[in-house]
C-alpha cells in the first residue's frame, strides 16, 4: 500500500513541475468525479498556439489515483473549458480509457496528457482545414475588365510612352531641349573646366 501512495505522490510532484501553473488540485466535489481521493484538473491546451482557430479550444482533464493505481487505471473525467462539443469529450475520454488500460503498470498521467494535447491538435486543425476550404470555395474572384490581347497592350504601350514622354519634356529645361546632344560637354570635359 504505502509503495503505491509512494509512487503516486511522486507522480504529482513529477507533474506539479512539468506543468506549473495548468496542474492544480481541486475540491472531490468539482470533480465530477464519485470519489473521497485527492482529484487534479490539468488545463491542456493544442500544442500549436499560433493558430487562431486552435487557441479557441481550451480542455480539462480531471484525475484521481485508486488506491492501486498504477496497477489500475485512474479515474478520468474530460471537460470542456472553451469550445468543445460533448460529442468530442466522450469521443477524447473512450481514447484515453482506452489508453490508461494499455499502460497499467507504470505512471500514465503525463502519457494521457500528451495523448489529449495530440488528439486536440488532429480533431481541431481538421476543422479549421476543412472551414478553409469552404471559404476558399465561397472566395472565387470573378475577372472583370477588359481581356489583355497583343493588340491592346500595343495600343496601352504606345499611350503610355507618349504619356512619358511629355511628362520628361516637362521636367527638363528648355535649354536641355534647345542645345543639340553633340554640343553637350562629357563628364570629363565638364571637370576639368
Amino acid at each position: 500500500m504505502t509503495d503505491y501512495a509512494q509512487e503516486q505522490e511522486m507522480e504529482i510532484e513529477a507533474l506539479q513541475a512539468i506543468l506549473m501553473d495548468e496542474f492544480e488540485e481541486i475540491d472531490a466535489s468539482d470533480s465530477g468525479l464519485n470519489t473521497s481521493n485527492r482529484c487534479f484538473q490539468i488545463t491542456i491546451s493544442p500544442q500549436e498556439e499560433d493558430n487562431e482557430e486552435t487557441s479557441k479550444v481550451l480542455l480539462a482533464l480531471v484525475f484521481a489515483h485508486t488506491e492501486k493505481y498504477p496497477d489500475e487505471p485512474p479515474l478520468l473525467h474530460v471537460k470542456s473549458l472553451k469550445g468543445i462539443s460533448l460529442e468530442h469529450l466522450q469521443a477524447l475520454k473512450q481514447k484515453l480509457e482506452e489508453e490508461a488500460s494499455e499502460n497499467l503498470g507504470m505512471a500514465m498521467i503525463y502519457t494521457l496528457i500528451s495523448s489529449a494535447k495530440e488528439w486536440l491538435d488532429e480533431t481541431f486543425r481538421q476543422v479549421v482545414v476543412e472551414e478553409v476550404v469552404e471559404t476558399t470555395k465561397d472566395d472565387v474572384i470573378i475577372p472583370h475588365g477588359d481581356a489583355v490581347t497583343v493588340q491592346t497592350f500595343v495600343a496601352w504601350r504606345e499611350r503610355f510612352e507618349a504619356e512619358l514622354a511629355l511628362e520628361r519634356a516637362k521636367l527638363m529645361p528648355e535649354s536641355a531641349l534647345a542645345t543639340p546632344k553633340e554640343k553637350k560637354l562629357t563628364g570629363r570635359e565638364w571637370f576639368e573646366r
